[in-house]
């Protein structure tokens, strides 16, 4: 393996000149860091980072803890989060807790020790103690999902407004059975889009004590599955859906493929965010879009801001980005009429 010792004999500088230039030291004339890089370069020299760790130095790695990467939402971030990492030198870590605070507390525990420069993380309902604790000795912020006990540093969507214009939306079509399916209360966001659909109905005159909803962890397809058969079924079944999470929005439309429902004649339905497929699924679902790329933009420019300015500059900060209702063909009137195609 290559050494600084080997670099520095090539050149005939010494050991520290080589790490000071590697490190981009102001101390070293830029001539000399060039030099010190082309040799690198050309001889193969992978810098020692462990080394680096056990001096008290940080990665260069940025972790991003999240509950499922098979959601669009979650993959499209960490892919965005990614790009926008790199170009500022940095790495991004993925780490998936399936909603699991013990799990959430592992990955916390295993970033902590490879002294990571950052951590974005996507909370649990309840984080554990310790991974509090952790939180504490790295820089890091809350992204779509915000817990009090983890700082108060967050990105995130106004899910309460977002689910009030979905649900409005179907109010003025003329829709009394309007059901809800969405993630539990515990989760913020789940507390939030609940609160939005009642709201909503609310301000239309219906009675929201009485509407039927249906709470499900927000990662399941084969819940937002089952939820439909049961709301299919149900004796006074509803007119009309609004959805709460993109999983459960892809078992509610396999399942109304599957089982043939005319949508939007025998159902109008909301989806949540919109994956590739949700524009030409039936008749075009319509949806609440979420802001994705800018969120993550946001969010990684703003991480790394952080981590090169210093903890006296560490405020509170919160960046809520507006949800959008993106209207197609899966909503109509109670009597099939097709609704407005106004945005």
């Amino acid at each position: 393996m290559i050494t600084t010792r080997d670099i520095a004999e090539r050149l005939g500088v010494s050991v520290s000149t080589v790490g000071r230039a590697l490190a981009d030291d102001p101390r070293i004339s830029e001539e000399t860091k060039f030099k010190v890089r082309q040799a690198a370069s050309e001889m193969g020299y992978v810098g020692n980072r462990a080394a680096r760790m056990m001096r008290g130095a940080s990665s260069n790695v940025v972790g991003l803890v999240i509950p499922d990467i098979r959601n669009s939402f979650y993959s499209t971030i960490a892919h965005e989060l990614s790009k926008n990492m790199e170009a500022e030198g940095f790495q991004l870590m993925l780490a998936e807790t399936d909603d699991d605070r013990m799990v959430e507390l592992r990955h916390l525990r295993e970033l902590s020790a490879t002294r990571v420069a950052g951590v974005i993380i996507v909370p649990t309902a309840r984080p554990h103690g310790d991974s509090v604790k952790l939180l504490r000795t790295v820089p890091h912020l809350q992204l779509l999902r915000r817990h009090p006990s983890l700082g108060t540093q967050w990105f995130g969507v106004d899910d309460h407004e977002a689910l009030r214009r979905a649900t409005a939306h179907l109010v003025a079509e003329g829709h009394t059975r309007i059901a809800y399916l969405g993630g539990p209360e515990e989760l913020p966001t789940g507390a939030e889009r609940l609160r939005g659909f009642r709201t909503a109905l609310t301000e239309g005159g219906l009675n929201a004590d009485t509407a039927r909803t249906e709470l499900a962890p927000p990662s399941s397809v084969d819940h937002g599955r089952q939820a439909m058969r049961r709301l299919l079924t149900a004796p006074d079944a509803p007119t009309a859906l609004v959805l709460g999470s993109i999983q459960l929005t892809r078992g509610v439309l396999e399942e109304l493929s599957e089982q043939g429902v005319e949508v939007p004649r025998e159902l109008s339905v909301i989806g949540f965010g919109d994956e590739p497929g949700f524009s030409w699924w039936g008749p075009g679902l319509t949806t609440t879009g979420l802001p994705i790329e800018e969120m993550a933009t946001g969010c990684a420019l703003w991480l790394m801001r952080r981590l090169k300015t210093k903890p006296a500059n560490d405020g509170p900060y919160t960046s809520v980005s507006p949800g959008s209702l993106i209207v197609r063909g899966s909503t109509a009137s109670p009597d099939g009429r097709a609704a407005s195609r106004d945005h």
